[in-house]
């Protein structure tokens, strides 16, 4: 077991619901169609699959999906969208659980890789993903860059969400580089709201190159989006891959 927090069964069951933007067609369509060019004709491994938000329409695509997942009530949700001989899932850790074969393809998207609370952890992740990679192979992360600019002196939140329904901040802990991530969400229309929060362990580019490379990866390509746009000074996130070499 990783120091990842286990998603329960409510959470699990109101994710889709809640994510209806990063699962429109908008923000779908181009994640799939750069997984699947990398994927080619081989087979992809999703850590972290969660309820099959990518997953699924990867699979729909023509790439066979083997998903790792933590959380029995995540990939339960999952199991409602597709059966098991059609995109297989192992439930364990992303850092050490092994799949069989080998894979062209291991991504990890929306900042999932943060749920793991150490840095040992993190590179334990990279580790696992070029144990699963065919040479030539590749692994993409999509994570957020860390808005430590937006503090001020002094100052340790940061707000990321503020609308009718929805409030979300990050507070930070400078020293230990973890986030955690509060929400304040109105749920009917009495007024009242529900609060979540989750930590995550922020890392930055360079930290991550320097992850990969004592996993045996190089840095192939980093852009800003799922679209390829360049990744710049003021971008808000990246999309990295890191291949295994021939």
């Amino acid at each position: 077991m990783t120091s990842s927090e286990l998603w329960t069964r409510e959470t699990a069951d109101r994710y889709d619901a809640e994510e209806t933007e990063t699962s429109s067609a908008a923000v779908l369509g181009p994640t799939v169609d750069f997984l699947a060019e990398l994927a080619g004709t081989g087979r992809a491994l999703e850590f972290a699959i969660g309820t099959g938000r990518v997953g699924v329409p990867l699979r729909a695509r023509g790439v066979p999906v083997v998903g790792i997942e933590l959380s029995e009530h995540m990939a339960a949700v999952l199991r409602r969208k597709t059966d098991e001989e059609t995109l297989p899932v192992v439930i364990g850790d992303m850092a050490t659980t092994v799949v069989p074969g080998g894979f062209a393809l291991v991504y990890l998207v929306y900042n999932t890789i943060s749920n793991l609370l150490t840095q040992d952890e993190q590179v334990e992740c990279f580790r696992n993903a070029a144990r699963h990679l065919e040479p030539g192979g590749r692994f993409v992360v999509e994570l957020g860059v860390p808005p430590l600019r937006f503090l001020p002196p002094g100052q340790s939140a940061v707000p990321f969400d503020v609308s009718e329904r929805h409030c979300g901040f990050d507070t930070f802990d400078l020293v230990e580089q973890v986030l955690v991530s509060h929400h304040f969400t109105r749920d009917g229309d009495d007024g009242r709201y529900r609060r979540d929060a989750s930590r995550h362990r922020y890392a930055w580019p360079a930290e991550l190159d320097l992850m990969a490379r004592i996993a045996g990866l190089e840095l192939e390509r980093r852009v800003a989006d799922w679209d390829g746009a360049p990744f710049a000074q003021d971008s808000a996130k990246h999309v990295s891959v890191w291949r295994k070499p021939s």
